[in-house]
C-alpha cells in the first residue's frame, strides 16, 4: 500500500484526473492475465452473499462510472470485485461535458466530477456484452462468474417528455445481458435528471423499464433504482415506499453530492475544481444515514447496495451496520490502489466469518 500510496502522491496528482483513470484502466485490463489468479483466491476466501435471486461472490462490488462501457469487466474482477456495474448507459452515444471534468481533491480523499454520462451508446455496449458472452460460452473452463450490473441513464439531449423512451431503448438492448439492472435517475451532471426522482415522475419511468427489460431478456431481471444523497429524508422514504409497492428488488444508495461541506480543502481549491458530484470520504455520513433510513422503511425485502465513501473496512462494516446487502466502491478504489478490492473483501470475508 505504502508503494502505492507514493506513486499516487509524486506521479498520479500530477496527471490529469481522466487520463490518469485511463491509462489505469488500461493497465488493469493488460494485467488481466497476471490478476486472473488473485480473484481465484479472493472468491474461494470470500463469503457469497444471496441477493435478488443471484448468488454473489462477495458483498464488495464496484460502483458504476469506471467501466462506463464494458471495457474491462472480467478485469476488474480479476481484482477482488465480486460484481461490476458498468455505465451509465445512455440510449444514444454521447461525448459527455468538456475536459477537464474529472478532478481530485487529495486532502480529502475525494473526487468531483462533471463527466455527463460520456459512454458509447447503448447499441455499441450491447454489442460489446454480446461478444464477451460469446466469448465466454466458448470457453472449455470458464472463469467463475462476476455478477454484471447495467446502469442506464437519460442521453442529455432527449427532452424531461421523452425520458422514458430513451430509457426503454438502453433497456431492451442491455437487459438481456444484466444480471441486475439499474435506473440512474441521481447524476447531477445531467441537467433536469435528477427531477425524475420525484414520485410521480419516478414511477411510470420504472414501471416501462421494468415491463421493457422483462420482455426483452425473456426472465424477470432485477431493477433498482440508484438515489441521491441530497434529497431530503421524506423524499427517500417517499422513493422507498414507491419501491415496495412497484416490488422492485431495491435501491442504490446513494449516487455523488453536490454538497461541498465538510471538507479539509481550502474554499480556493473547491472553487477551482468547480461544479460535479462529489464522491468519497466527505460522503461517508450521508450515505450512511440514508441506508439506514431506507432499512428502517423498507425492512428485510428489498436489496441495498450501499455506496459512497466506503475508503475502509470500518467504513464497510458501518454500511452493513447501517442495512446495507452489498457495497460499492469507487473513490476508495482510486486512492487505494489496485490491491484495495483484495484486501477489503478479506478483511469483511474474515470479519462476517466470525460475526
Amino acid at each position: 500500500m505504502r508503494a502505492y500510496d507514493a506513486f499516487f502522491d509524486r506521479v498520479l496528482t500530477r496527471t490529469d484526473a481522466e487520463t490518469a483513470h485511463q491509462q489505469a484502466f488500461r493497465a488493469i485490463r493488460g494485467a488481466r492475465p497476471a490478476t486472473a489468479l488473485i480473484g481465484a483466491r479472493v472468491r474461494r476466501r470470500a463469503t457469497p452473499v444471496q441477493a435478488m435471486g443471484l448468488t454473489f461472490p462477495g458483498v464488495l462490488g464496484l460502483a458504476a462510472g469506471f467501466d462506463k462501457n464494458a471495457e474491462g469487466i472480467d478485469a476488474l474482477g480479476a481484482l477482488g470485485f465480486s460484481f461490476v456495474e458498468i455505465g451509465t448507459v445512455t440510449g444514444e452515444p454521447q461525448p459527455g461535458n468538456e475536459r477537464p471534468r474529472l478532478f481530485r481533491l487529495t486532502q480529502d480523499r475525494a473526487v468531483v466530477n462533471r463527466m455527463g454520462f460520456n459512454n458509447d451508446g447503448a447499441e455499441v455496449v450491447a454489442r460489446r456484452l454480446a461478444r464477451r458472452a460469446s466469448m465466454r460460452s466458448r470457453r472449455s473452463h470458464p472463469e467463475p462468474d462476476v455478477v454484471l450490473g447495467v446502469n442506464i441513464g437519460k442521453t442529455k439531449v432527449v427532452p424531461e417528455d421523452e425520458a422514458v423512451r430513451d430509457y426503454e431503448k438502453s433497456a431492451r438492448l442491455l437487459a438481456p445481458y444484466a444480471d441486475y439492472l439499474v435506473v440512474n435517475v441521481s447524476s447531477p451532471n445531467t441537467p433536469g435528471l435528477r427531477d425524475l426522482q420525484a414520485v410521480e415522475k419516478l414511477e411510470p419511468l420504472l414501471t416501462a423499464v421494468r415491463r421493457t427489460a422483462d420482455e426483452a431478456a425473456g426472465r424477470r431481471v432485477p431493477l433498482l433504482v440508484k438515489i441521491a444523497p441530497d434529497l431530503a429524508d421524506a423524499d427517500v422514504l417517499a422513493v422507498a415506499d414507491l419501491a415496495l409497492a412497484l416490488r422492485l428488488d431495491g435501491i442504490v444508495a446513494t449516487n455523488t453530492t453536490t454538497a461541498r461541506h465538510p471538507l479539509t480543502s481550502t474554499p480556493d481549491e473547491v472553487a477551482a475544481v468547480g461544479a460535479g458530484g462529489l464522491s468519497g470520504a466527505p460522503l461517508r455520513d450521508r450515505a450512511e444515514e440514508v441506508v439506514r433510513l431506507l432499512r428502517d422503511r423498507v425492512g428485510p425485502e428489498l436489496t441495498l447496495i450501499g455506496v459512497g465513501g466506503i475508503c475502509t473496512a470500518d467504513d464497510a462494516r458501518a454500511r452493513l451496520a447501517a442495512g446495507a446487502t452489498l457495497l460499492q466502491g469507487y473513490t476508495g478504489f482510486v486512492y487505494g490502489g489496485p490491491a484495495w478490492p483484495r484486501r477489503l473483501q478479506l478483511a469483511l470475508s474474515d470479519r462476517r466469518r466470525t460475526a
